[in-house]
Formats: C-alpha cells, structure tokens, sequence
C-alpha cells in the first residue's frame, strides 16, 4: 500500500519527502499508523530490494485498497514538527500543496556480470611426488598452482595468494612437505605470522596432516614477528629485555607518555595522545629515531619532542615497548655479527605470511636472517595491503625480485571463497589500482545473484534496511553468525549500532570500539547540555571545561566556590580567574546561553553552542590533531543527525546513556557467544568470511575516506589506491551475497556515489 493514516489524516509516500522515510518508520513501530482502508495498525517498510510500502502487521496477506481520489486530502508531515527558534512546532500541510518529493526513492540495482561464468578444469598433479598423493589420500587437494608453491622448496618464492585462494592449505601442506617428502629437519623451519591465533591455526592443521607426529610440528619454531625476536632479546639479554619491563598494557604507555607530555605542557585533555602513540610506532616501525623524524605539520612536530622524551624516559627506567623488540633485535643482530651467524646456520628456511603487511623493520630482520640461504617464502597478496598507517609497505612485496632476483613468482588465483558474480565484481574494482601485480582471480563456483547496490536516503535509513533484510533472511533458515556489517571507520557504526540496539537480533562489535557517545567531542558537547538540565553535574563541568581551554585543577575551585557563594556549578564558572578578560568573558557567558537551552530541541541545542561558545575552535584544537581518519568536526555532524531523532535534549540524553550501556553489555556478551552478527571496520574484517556482507558508507569521503581524497588533490595517489585496496579485501569477505549501500546524504550533508563503484555501477539492471 502507498498510503496510510496519521493522526487521523492521509499519508501518501509517492508525496512526501524522502527525509520524513525514517520517521514514518519509528512512527509504524509506535503503532500510530493505521490503514486507510480497513483501520487497522500497519507498519511502513524500509528494506533493500523491495520498494518502500505500509503493511498490515499481523495480517501479511491481507489486501487492502488504497484510495483513488485522495486531492484535498489533509497531510500530515510525518516528522510531525517542524524547528522554529528552537522549538518543534506541529505542521501540517496538503497534499496538493506538495511538490514532487526530493530525492525520490531509487531501487536497489544489481550489478551485471559482463564474463560469464567458466566451471573450473582442475588437472590433479598430486601423483609427481609420494608425500602429495598422501595429502590427497586424506582429502588434502591442491590445484596446479598450489602444487607449484607445494613443491618450490629451495630458493626464494614469492606466492601472490589473492582472496580465498586458500592461502593457508598452501603453507601448511607447503610445510608438512618440507618435512615429511625431503626430510627437512623442522627447528630448521621459521614460520612467520602476524598474529598468534593464525599461528595456532596453523599448526592445529598440521596435526591432521599425514605422517605429521606431534613432535615434529612442536619443533617448528613458529609465531608472530615481536614473539619470535623477542625469544631471541631475551636469549641473549635477559636482564635487559625481562617480561616486567615491557609496556604491556596500553595504560602503562599512556601513563609514560603523558608524563612526557606534563613536561613539555602537553595538556592531558587537549592533547591526543592515543594519536601521538600510533604515530611514534609508525616512525619506529619505520626506523626513524627522534633524531631523523622530519615533522610535516605543527603537530608532528609537537609529537616529534614527545618521542625523543619518551625515549628517554623508557631508557631512564629500562623500560621498552613492543615495537622496541624488532628495533632491539635488529641492533643486536647489527652490533654481534657472531650471533647473527648463529641464526642465519640455525635456520635454512623461512615461510612469511601475509608479506604485504610488512614493515620496513620486519623487512629488515628477514633480509639479515635469510642472507646466507635467501630460502625465502614470502606468501601475501599486494591487493590487500591495507595497513600503511602502521607502517607496512606493499612495495617491499613488489619490490620481491629486486632483493631476491633469482626468486620466482607464483600466482594463486583460483579462489575458492566467494561466487563468480563477487569476485568479477572485485576484479573489476580492483584492476583500476596502477601499482599492483597485475592478476584476475577465478571463481569455482556460481552463486544464487549478483551484489546489490542500494541507495537509502541517509545513515539512519540505511541501518533499517540493512536490519530488515537481516530479519528476512534469518526467517529463511540463515543464523546471524552469517551476517557482516562492514564499515570504514568505527564512527560509521554509529546508526546501524542503535538499530541492532533496538532490535532482538544478536551482534556482536570489537572489544576495543568505545561507544560513539564516549568519544571525546561528543562526551564534551553532551556535558553542555546536561549542565542545561543539571547545573550541579561533576562529570558534566570537567567535561566541559577543555572546550573552554580551562585547565581541570579550577574544579576543586569550582566546588569550593560552589559551597562559599550557595550557587551551581555552573554559574561558579564566573568567578574563574584565568588572566585573560576574553576568555573570563566567555566563562560568564557560558552560564546564560546554557540556561538558554532549557525546553529547545537537541539539534538547535547544539547548533547554539557551536555559534555563541566557540565550539568548533576547540574542535580545531583538539578534535582535529593529527587525526587523519576521524575529525572531530565528523563527530559533531553525526551527533547532529542523531539528534534530529530527538523532541528534547532529556531524550537525547537518556539515549546516550543507554547505548553506552548496550555497549559494554554487548562486549561482554560476546566474549561468550558467537552466534551473532558481526559489526567490524574492514581492517579487522580481513582474513574472515561470511555469508552475508552489507558493505555501509560506500560514498566519497566515507570509501575513500576524505584524507585520501586530501592527499590525491595534492598529488599523492597511494592513499587513495589503498582505499580501493579496503573496497577490494571488504567485497572478498563475502562467500554468497554482497550488499554495497550508496546513502544519498551523509552527515546531513549530500553525499556522491565512491568514484570506486564507477567501474561496476555501470554494469547494473
């Protein structure tokens, strides 16, 4: 049906603005809309692949006839107000009074599969060898071009492992062959991984192999770079490199680097540290001492003087952090030629994976390690080098031939994870980067229906599609372990989070994602607000005072004040002395305007802050240091659209407070539950698969995020091929369907289709 009644007056959605989709939505789930028919209660559908249309809710067959001659008809503007100085005031208008609705309703579109699909012609070569004919004896297969990486023993390989290409079988059978076909003494074999569970995995695999013994996998010297140098540092330095020096726990570096930054006048609310951290890794990562670091902006150079007095104040108290290990391995190996020896005759072979990943350090200490036998196998794939902020390289990859020239080089492009129509849609996107291997990967099997592109107005109505098809599926026999919601950045979560929130689904997020309304722009702009309703609030007053450039000691005079004077909190602000007539001025300023904001809606709320408090100067200050990927300003804007969802800042308030809540319970659930949708950032997604993948935010600014769009108009383009590079490795974590949705505004703003989808949206029916 297109129309239904609200408030007793005629909606019809071919009429309405495309913005009031939402709120005719939450309006169904309140349960007051009702047929125009018969009467009864109905709902208004958000979903994907289906048009937008009101339903019976507990009468799905049902077939109720919408009015034919509806002019002169009352509409009721389904926000049901409308903002006037701050207040939301009942509108009503009539149809005929409409114009055409804006940004009308686009269908999903699914894109065309130009090549048509081939079945794959395998010629088994499992017979040239005794140990391969034992693999697949125990249902062990390889292709010819895993038989070719298998079976290259001696020299140096470079294995092109592109999405599910079976990368893993390939190392393992690879190394299970090693040992039991040519009696290679396995203490002689060093297995690299990036993280310990993938290490695990690998030798769980092992022990399923044939004539695999226990022993002989247990003597496989195997785990992450840090794990497998740091054996070393410890061998050789114990007391140096003992377990209770290193900075373990992400607190102990936080307190250490802001006792640094006290000494510099680093303000502990103003100064993003967390930031800083990852920047002093990326240098260290890279081999850049505080002496060599070239600073590009003021605030690298702020940083720059951190890492050289957080240097010092590690070494002061013989301390290290875990990036210190692969430093402190390679000036050992550098300084004690004779221990360097001793490695490079321990080990004669090394299998690295995921090569692309790897950093200049790593390089490094591979290239000392293997000099002597350059048996070097180095499996990875240049298309999912997605990890530059934290200082890995693809080109250490490309360069493969340049350090090992007598190398080979073996494509495994036959994937085995995802349907033909996925992966001619990855190619496609993919085949658009310059610098990369040039490869096309096959697919072994046909799926049920191409990926799908939609188009939902905004962030919020895209959380509803997405969780309404989610319901549709799992009513057809899907679980949610199936599904995965894939996003940029964690801010992008924010909408698809409060709607799973709301619903019975199970999901689960990353442990380490704090919730959106505890980020540090928001928690401070929410504090105004509470000061509007509560002026005696403490954790509101400390929040606020770094917006004011007001040190957090004044709260100790505040409370004193508080009680000599028998006044607020709030209202203590205009007996702050800070020297400054500018700056006290504004104190007392801050009293009247947030007094003002009694009885407005949130959005005007904070749209008053912003202009009479001088909010976006301290989000230049604070929001914006050298966070490329998350502005606070961006977190200002999706505060903002959130709050539009709201009639008064009390009720925005207490949804704050409980998402954060809903936060922490779904951390803890999940730590015990797997059965559950998965909402992830593509950088943790990589290496997981599921059946399911809705792919959110798929527009310029978002993917590519806008600091590769920044860093293109100046001329560098490996930010933006990287991005390309996240489209590619999110597209290939889908086994069966594929959903990329297209939001025709983002963050209250319009937003334009990812110039990455150009390629494929061309292709679409």
């Amino acid at each position: 049906m297109k129309t239904a009644k609200l408030n007793n007056q005629i909606i019809n959605i071919e009429k309405i603005n495309r913005e009031t989709y939402q709120s005719l939505y939450e309006n169904g789930k309140k349960g007051i809309l009702y047929c125009s028919d018969c009467g009864e209660k109905v709902r208004f559908y958000i979903g994907i692949e289906k048009e937008p249309h009101f339903y019976h809710i507990n009468m799905q067959n049902k077939t109720c006839l919408d009015p034919i001659d509806i002019k002169g008809e009352k509409s009721e503007d389904v926000t049901l107000y409308k903002e006037q100085n701050g207040f939301r005031i009942p509108v009503s208008r009539t149809i005929t009074a409409l114009k055409e609705p804006e940004a009308p309703f686009k269908k999903a579109q699914a894109v065309k599969v130009t090549n048509p699909f081939t079945p794959p012609i395998h010629i088994q070569t499992n017979a040239q060898a005794n140990y391969l004919h034992d693999l697949a004896q125990a249902g062990i297969l390889l292709d010819s071009y895993q038989t070719q990486t298998v079976t290259h023993v001696e020299g140096s390989l470079l294995v092109l492992a592109g999405a599910g290409s079976g990368k893993t079988r390939v190392l393992t059978a690879r190394t299970a062959y090693m040992i039991c076909e040519h009696g290679i003494d396995p203490k002689s074999i060093m297995l690299v991984t990036f993280t310990a569970k993938a290490a695990a995995e690998m030798k769980k695999r092992l022990s399923a192999y044939p004539k695999m013994e226990q022993r002989k996998i247990q003597q496989i010297v195997s785990g992450t770079f840090h794990s497998l140098f740091y054996r070393i540092l410890v061998f050789h330095s114990p007391e140096k490199w003992a377990a209770n020096k290193l900075l373990s726990k992400s607190w102990q570096r936080d307190q250490l680097i802001k006792q640094a930054g006290r000494e510099l006048n680093l303000d502990e609310k103003e100064f993003a540290y967390d930031l800083a951290l990852q920047q002093i890794g990326f240098w260290k990562n890279s081999m850049l001492s505080p002496e060599m670091v070239r600073p590009e902006s003021a605030w690298e150079e702020q940083v720059a003087l951190l890492y050289n007095h957080y240097e010092q104040a590690k070494e002061k108290d013989e301390l290290f952090d875990f990036d210190d290990m692969l430093l402190g391995c390679y000036e050992l190996f550098k300084n004690e030629p004779a221990i360097l020896s001793r490695y490079q005759n321990r080990f004669q072979y090394f299998l690295i994976d995921e090569f692309q990943d790897i950093n200049k350090v790593q390089y490094e200490l591979i290239k000392m390690m293997s000099a002597q036998t350059e048996n070097v196998c180095a499996v990875g794939d240049d298309d999912q080098s997605i990890y530059a902020f934290r200082g890995s390289n693809p080109q250490y990859l490309l360069d493969f031939k340049i350090d090992f020239p007598q190398g080979d080089i073996v494509t495994l492009s036959n994937n085995y994870r995802s349907s033909h129509e996925i992966v001619s849609t990855a190619n496609t996107v993919i085949s658009q980067n310059k610098k990369r291997h040039l490869k096309k990967m096959e697919a072994q099997f046909t799926g049920e229906k191409p990926p799908v592109l939609f188009y939902p107005y905004d962030e919020e109505e895209e959380a509803t599609a997405i969780v309404t098809d989610i319901h549709e599926k799992i009513t057809t026999g899907f679980e949610p372990m199936d599904f995965a919601i894939l996003f940029r950045t964690n801010t992008g979560s924010r909408a698809v989070f409060e709607r799973l929130a709301n619903s019975s689904l199970p999901f689960r997020i990353e442990q380490d994602a704090e919730s959106f309304y505890d980020r540090f722009i928001i928690k401070s702009m929410l504090s105004f607000l509470q000061l509007s309703l509560n002026e005696d609030d403490q954790n509101a007053i400390k929040n606020i005072l770094p917006a004011l450039f007001v040190k957090q000691t004044v709260i100790q005079d505040l409370k004193a004040e508080s009680i000599l004077k028998d006044c607020s909190l709030l209202e203590c602000l205009k007996y702050i002395k800070t020297g400054f007539a500018f700056q006290e001025s504004k104190l007392k300023k801050v009293i009247s305007v947030t007094r003002s904001l009694a009885g407005k809606s949130p959005v005007f709320a904070i749209e008053m802050i912003e202009k009479e408090l001088g909010f976006q100067d301290f989000i230049k200050k604070r929001g914006g240091d050298g966070n490329k990927m998350e502005k606070g300003s961006d977190d200002l804007k999706d505060l903002k659209v959130a709050a539009k969802n709201f009639a008064t800042i009390e009720e925005l308030l207490n949804h704050a407070d409980h998402m954060r809540a809903m936060n922490k319970e779904m951390k803890e659930w999940s730590k015990n539950n797997s059965n559950a949708i998965t909402l992830s950032t593509i950088h943790r997604a990589k290496g997981l698969e599921y059946k399911v993948v809705y792919i959110i935010g798929a527009v310029d600014g978002s993917l590519p995020h806008d600091y590769a769009l920044d860093a293109y108009r100046n001329g560098d383009f490996s930010s933006l091929e990287e991005e390309r590079r996240l489209l590619y490795v999110a597209i290939t974590r889908s086994m069966d369907f594929l959903y990329i949705s297209v939001p025709g505004n983002r963050r209250g703003r319009q937003a334009y289709p990812s110039r990455f989808l150009s390629s494929i949206a061309k292709q679409t029916f």
